[in-house]
């Protein structure tokens, strides 16, 4: 098809800006049917912008008939004659690609690389006429859909992709790739196991099994509602469940402001999606919370379950030192077979590893998918 072009963009400086110089006539170099690439006019991402490279608008569709929306990072000097390694990325749960994934594919295309951060299906730009439903099996096609996006780019080695999930997306990501051998590395930062989590909840205070019940009789009672009155309610992803076995209910993901004695956890998630990187598309930023039936979808299905399989392709992890999700990591590493690593953060918490350059190691997490693509290249 032909690409719905207009003008490339440069990021420069923390300024947008069109250059003519860089727009360069790219119709007729994608072959995937349904996709567009346009301008970027509306730019609101929400990190600090650094370097050159052009960035563009993507939409492409999925195997269930969503239409994902991402942003397309194009390396400075960008050649359409070029063969680059690409890498598609996402997450976390919640977060849109105006905040931590395009940051993640901004320090990628600084360095060569084609990235392709997207919103999962239902959530931010991409399609779903239910909003803010998650799904591990949905959001794990969407990462073969990115890659079915970016193999069919002409200027894109389709032997050297790779994929990158951050938080919530990382068990996607994983997933994605033991069956996906398209993709030939795999990455993830600030690990979450979204379906161990939300079925079995926080390492330490795991459901016992009447409050799973309890967890279960909830959700019950949500999908008679909404059939007896037709209205989408919203719920945490994550159902509490209190001293008494009663579940309690959350229709935001945050308070306005936090009391003083919040928990430090809390405190960190809050201080980035509602303080210095709020996008108002971001579930984790706005005034509601998930679909309340959420929850089904990662009761039912596990992720990873053959991780076993992703061998001889590489994994990577990253995490911090003093992240509360460090055991998601750590688990993943022991099922996980070589080749593997691991990297621990010094200092760092979870969420330090959504914007903080100081302590975000890009230079090995983008020679880790540097080594592992460029012997793909052809």
């Amino acid at each position: 098809m032909k690409l719905k072009y207009l003008a490339l963009t440069l990021a420069l400086g923390g300024a947008l800006m069109t250059n003519p110089a860089a727009a360069a006539d790219i119709n007729d170099m994608s072959m995937m049917k349904n996709a567009v690439i346009s301008q970027l006019d509306d730019d609101t991402r929400v990190y600090r912008k650094i370097g050159k490279y052009q960035i563009l608008k993507a939409r492409f569709a999925n195997r269930y008939g969503f239409e994902v929306a991402a942003h397309l990072y194009l390396p400075e000097n960008f050649s359409k004659d070029g063969k680059y390694k690409a890498v598609v990325i996402s997450g976390p749960f919640g977060a849109v690609k105006e905040q931590v994934s395009g940051l993640y594919a901004q320090e990628f295309a600084r360095k060569g690389f084609v990235a392709l951060a997207f919103d999962p299906s239902t959530t931010g730009q991409s399609s779903g006429a239910r909003r803010d439903m998650a799904s591990p099996d949905i959001f794990t096609e969407d990462y073969s859909a990115a890659v079915d996006f970016v193999t069919n780019l002409t200027f894109v080695a389709p032997d050297a992709v790779g994929a990158m999930g951050i938080c919530g997306l990382s068990g996607m990501a994983i997933t994605a790739a033991i069956n996906d051998v398209r993709i030939r590395a795999v990455a993830v930062s600030a690990m979450y196991d979204m379906s161990d989590s939300i079925r079995n909840h926080y390492n330490g205070a795991y459901y016992t099994p009447a409050q799973r019940l309890a967890v279960k009789e909830h959700l019950a009672a949500m999908r008679d509602k909404e059939a007896k009155t037709g209205q989408v309610l919203r719920d945490a992803h994550e159902v509490a469940v209190n001293d008494q076995g009663k579940t309690q209910s959350f229709d935001t993901m945050f308070p306005d402001s936090l009391p003083a004695d919040a928990d430090p956890v809390v405190k960190d998630f809050f201080g980035y999606y509602v303080t210095r990187a709020y996008h108002p598309r971001a579930v984790n930023s706005n005034t509601s919370a998930w679909d309340s039936l959420t929850p089904y979808g990662f009761f039912n299905f596990s992720l990873m379950e053959h991780i076993d399989e992703l061998v001889p392709r590489p994994l990577l992890l990253v995490t911090g030192d003093k992240a509360h999700s460090r055991y998601f990591s750590e688990n993943v590493y022991q099922k996980a077979s070589e080749p593997k690593e691991m990297i621990v953060v010094p200092g760092a918490t979870h969420v330090d590893l959504y914007d903080q350059m100081d302590k975000i190691p890009f230079d090995r997490i983008i020679g880790f998918f540097e080594k592992n693509l460029e012997k793909n290249l052809n």
